[in-house]
């Protein structure tokens, strides 16, 4: 159990990462140059591990680490930070909390995973305590930045499930390279489209920020997350996402020297409820796993390592 618990525990870490990137973007970075800090947050990193790991996809896993990498970081960083720049962290959270519930169905469907009451149940308490943790009652609503915000959940859902179905040949340090430098590879000519090819004068706290972005919040949390889809459910794994909203909210309370109100604290309560819930199931398919071989190798049974 505890071996179960740890592996929980390390995978929560990359949204725990994740849930700085809001205060990073608004605190750090240039303005008003969202598909910039998507490219300097992927590309480098990635090219960078390449360089390091010296291993390159082969056969079907040129095409799938291209897909991967369009919705585990391309599509999702540069709707992430349109996200984060039209809308406040709340509200970008808010609707970001949808990706549990679309990763427990589209697993259900592609992975045969079991959708059942307990997760759809977890899915809306998710939401609902999210919407206490981070809306205010004076929320700005953007249409472009909520569109933003659900694509970017729907494109994280879909990487999520199906990195759990190819499962990459590779670790996941070697198959987050590959991602990223697709990923990076497809932003390059979309910022250039949109943004221009001029860049600002970066201040020493904007190379802070970028470099806090693609180590911490990029190669590390990214390595965590991909080792815990491969072992562990999608749908189960796609809850811990939740604590990155928790994360954004206590890191700004810590800066603006704020505490918890009553809701907050509530919509906190409701998070942890869903995390347990959901996670649940994700320590029983573990527990289920070393009976199900005993009961292959007492028939004579073998299968292939995965």
């Amino acid at each position: 159990m505890l071996s179960k618990l740890g592996l929980l525990s390390l995978t929560a870490l990359a949204p725990v990462a994740w849930g700085t990137t809001y205060l990073v973007t608004t605190e750090l970075l240039p303005p008003d140059r969202p598909l910039l800090a998507a490219v300097l947050r992927s590309l480098p990193a990635g090219l960078v591990l390449l360089a390091v790991l010296r291993r390159m996809p082969s056969g079907a896993w040129w095409w799938k680490s291209a897909v991967l990498g369009l919705l585990n970081f391309g599509a999702f960083f540069a709707l992430l930070f349109i996200a984060a720049y039209r809308l406040p962290g709340g509200v970008a959270a808010m609707v970001g909390a949808v990706q549990p519930l679309l990763v427990a169905v589209l697993a259900s469907r592609v992975l045969g995973e079991r959708l059942g009451p307990v997760k759809l149940a977890a899915g809306a308490a998710g939401i609902a305590g999210v919407g206490l943790l981070v809306l205010s009652a004076d929320a700005r609503l953007d249409a472009a930045g909520v569109l933003a915000a659900l694509g970017g959940a729907a494109s994280m859902a879909a990487g999520i499930v199906l990195t759990k179905r190819w499962q990459p040949p590779a670790g996941p340090l070697v198959s987050t390279a590959w991602q990223l430098v697709a990923g990076g590879v497809f932003l390059v000519p979309v910022m250039l489209a949109v943004e221009g090819s001029s860049m600002p004068a970066f201040t020493g706290l904007n190379l802070a920020g970028y470099l806090y972005l693609a180590l911490v919040g990029t190669v590390l949390a990214y390595w965590l997350w991909f080792r815990g889809i491969a072992r562990l459910p999608a749908s189960s794994v796609s809850f811990l996402s939740l604590l990155s909203p928790v994360v954004a909210t206590a890191a700004g309370a810590a800066v603006l020297g704020e505490g918890f109100s009553p809701g907050q604290l509530a919509g906190l309560a409701l998070i942890l409820g869903a995390l347990v819930a959901a996670n649940s199931a994700a320590l029983e398919f573990r527990s289920r796993r070393p009976g199900k071989a005993r009961r292959r190798e007492a028939t004579g049974s073998a299968s292939s390592p995965r």
